[in-house]
């Protein structure tokens, strides 16, 4: 496709002076080849934004999954769209998140099955060296081979009018950029969100790493404290640690994922363990300082013989836990959308806000803050602002996992959620120790954990703890979303020898107590005279 002049380009062929272009708001680090084609594809310097001509079909401000998804379905539909993004297209996912924090998770469990291969009577002879800075290299290659899926001229190229720098909303149905002002129908607020402030004194001051400023990285730090262990805390943690870094990791609850289902964090936790991550639970942070190279936490910790006071020094403190919406300078007030500053943009079951032609989709505006979930909040967002559609978000159904080894993955409800609406449940969990793929793969530890409706084949909730739980998951989301029993999956046949094969156990588990004594009895009988 050729690329229209008056929706932007790379460089001006009229001779005339160009409108100045922002820059990232957080230039990445090292300057080197592959970041510097990163940036090329998702804030290159040259680019010239388009001049808005006439009303827009659709406004989209944020350039992360959720506008990317709204931006690209809309102009598909031939909507007139524009997509403002004042960082880096693609948002955290490619740039501080999912993609760059996967590429390290697969370093790190190559250093673990190097680690473990004497079990299998695989004998590496000397020191296994691991070379971070290889490691560091390999992922931004990766993440600049996957930039150009959300690159400016990609978009540009699909008929949207890019434009990179502030958006800020002037009105009821306009918005600024630069000097331009956009007019739209319609509107949607998908600027995401980024690592928390945690208010503890002097942790600012120390320079605490965030994802945001973690995969900057190019040296390993030989220490490392991770404050909290929510998903990015424990992916990290797990990871430094088979690099080779003294891991200790700081959190308030009892537990690893306090969010997940205890069964299930207890298995990772002894992972833990065993990669040699030193863990705190029950700590209060009273404040970080800097004594010389060091960077010291000073804590107290909650123990059954009473409170302890403890230092822990590192080199480096990643801050793993906590979001925060970007509601901030939009002029959210202006155009009439109610936002809250810790739980975003306020919006109905249909994404829509307090005002009847902006929209909102993604971590801005939803406690489920994955990339997935943007993805499918944006379709709704797409068939509700240019169809008059009422898709509600309520009929998703949104699987999760941490990324752990073994992964945690999760849909549904938890048995928590059940007990606080009142439901009865019948719970079906067939441990990985007696599936024999993970038998013969070293890999034991684990479960497959369904919850249905008391008496019923109905699946409320699952969750699995697997090496390749993330993958096994969607199996169960499948049946849930088609309204498929429990009864009915245990009737599908599964290759063997799987791992999916212990979904499909679970299955039998719940079509075996429909075997009344009754039928048992007869089913006994008709047995013996039929020998």
């Amino acid at each position: 496709m050729t690329v229209q002049k008056d929706r932007g380009k790379l460089s001006p062929d009229d001779g005339g002076p160009s409108p100045p272009v922002s820059q990232p708001l957080q230039p990445l680090q090292p300057d080197d080849e592959h970041n510097r084609a990163l940036i090329e594809q998702v804030h290159p310097a040259d680019w010239v934004n388009p001049k808005p001509q006439g009303r827009y079909n659709m406004v989209v401000l944020g350039g992360g999954t959720a506008g990317l998804v709204c931006a690209a379905g809309a102009a598909g539909l031939g909507a007139k769209v524009a997509l403002i993004e004042r960082n880096l297209m693609g948002g955290d996912c490619l740039n501080a998140g999912c993609v760059p924090s996967k590429g390290l998770i697969a370093a790190a469990r190559r250093v673990a099955e190097v680690r473990d291969a004497g079990e299998f009577g695989i004998h590496v002879s000397g020191e296994v060296e691991v070379d971070f800075a290889v490691i560091m290299e390999r992922m931004r290659r990766l993440r600049a081979q996957i930039a150009p899926n959300d690159s400016v001229q990609r978009f540009s190229n699909l008929g949207v009018d890019v434009y990179l720098g502030e958006g800020v909303f002037t009105g009821r149905d306009t918005v600024a950029v630069g000097e331009e002002t956009l007019q739209f129908k319609k509107a949607v607020i998908a600027t995401g969100c980024r690592a928390a402030t945690l208010p503890i004194p002097g942790l600012a001051e120390v320079g605490a790493l965030t994802n945001e400023t973690l995969f900057n990285l190019t040296e390993r730090p030989r220490r490392l404290i991770v404050i909290g262990s929510g998903p990015v805390g424990c992916e990290m943690a797990q990871s430094f640690a088979r690099f080779g870094s003294a891991v200790t990791l700081v959190e308030q609850g009892n537990h690893l994922l306090m969010r997940e289902d205890r069964d299930a964090a207890a298995i990772v936790q002894a992972a833990f363990v065993r990669d040699g991550i030193d863990m705190h639970f029950g700590s209060k942070i009273l404040r970080v300082r800097q004594d010389g190279s060091d960077k010291v936490l000073e804590l107290e910790i909650d123990r059954e013989s009473g409170v302890e006071s403890m230092e822990l020094r590192a080199d480096a403190i990643l801050v793993g836990v906590g979001r925060e919406p970007n509601v901030q300078g939009l002029g959210l007030e202006v155009a009439g959308v109610e936002c809250n500053e810790k739980e975003g943009v306020g919006v109905d079951d249909n994404l829509r806000t307090s005002n009847p032609n902006v929209f909102a989709a993604g971590d801005v505006a939803s406690p489920f803050k994955f990339t997935h979930s943007a993805d499918f909040m944006a379709r709704l967002v797409i068939r509700n602002a240019l169809f008059a559609g009422r898709a509600k978000m309520s009929t998703l159904t949104i699987p999760w996992c941490t990324y752990t080894d073994p992964e945690i993955a999760h849909v549904g409800m938890y048995e928590a959620d059940a007990a606080a609406q009142g439901l009865d449940l019948d719970i079906y969990v067939q441990p990985l120790e007696e599936v024999d793929r993970a038998i013969l793969e070293g890999e034991g530890a684990g479960f497959v954990k369904v919850l249905t409706e008391k008496g019923k084949d109905r699946i409320l909730g699952a969750t699995i703890v697997s090496r390749h739980a993330g993958e096994m998951i969607s199996e169960v989301s499948v049946a849930m979303a088609g309204r498929m029993g429990l009864g009915a999956v245990g009737n599908v046949i599964h290759p063997y020898p799987t791992r999916a094969e212990a979904i499909r156990r679970v299955g039998d588990q719940y079509n075996r107590t429909r075997l009344t004594p009754f039928v048992s009895s007869l089913m006994k009988t008709w047995t013996k005279w039929t020998r």
